[in-house]
């Protein structure tokens, strides 16, 4: 749709008509096809977006995107830094440590493929943990053979 000048959805709403005198949509993709063979062509989708724009907002104009930078450079600058000087730094603290929202944080993290890591407690190993492991792998092995081949 970013392909029609606001001239050509103008003339499309025309072609629509009003009132007990509307066209249906694919009359009007057959009509803007004869009138104007040498623009791409329409399909009733982009139609119904012309059509819903303009009773939304009033003009079909192409509305500005509200997408903004996330954070200026220095910002994302100094994030990436600690997330340098220590990778094992949660979300939650570098967005504190920044003065930004977390979600935010995440975003640019995001944005610049990075993954926060998070930390999590797990069991230390003991001494005798390599002896028992061949016998878990066992129990395990014999789970196994009788779940899936009963």
């Amino acid at each position: 749709m970013s392909y029609l000048i606001e001239s050509l959805k103008i003339e499309i709403l025309m072609m629509i008509g009003y009132g007990d005198r509307a066209r249906t949509q694919c009359k009007v993709v057959r009509l803007f096809r004869e009138t104007h063979p040498d623009v791409p062509p329409l399909n009733q989708g982009t139609i119904s977006k012309i059509e819903a724009q303009y009773r939304e907002m009033g003009h079909v104009r192409e509305v500005p995107s509200k997408r903004q930078a996330i954070v200026d450079d220095d910002t994302k600058l100094n994030l990436l830094l600690a997330l340098e000087e220590n990778p094992i730094t949660p979300a939650r603290q570098l967005a504190r440590d920044s003065n930004l929202n977390h979600k935010t944080v995440l975003k640019v993290l995001k944005y610049e493929k990075k993954r926060p890591y998070k930390m999590q407690a797990v069991q230390e190993l003991l001494e005798d943990d390599p002896d028992r492991r061949p016998v878990l792998l066992l129990i395990i092995t014999r789970v196994r053979k009788v779940c899936y081949n009963a």
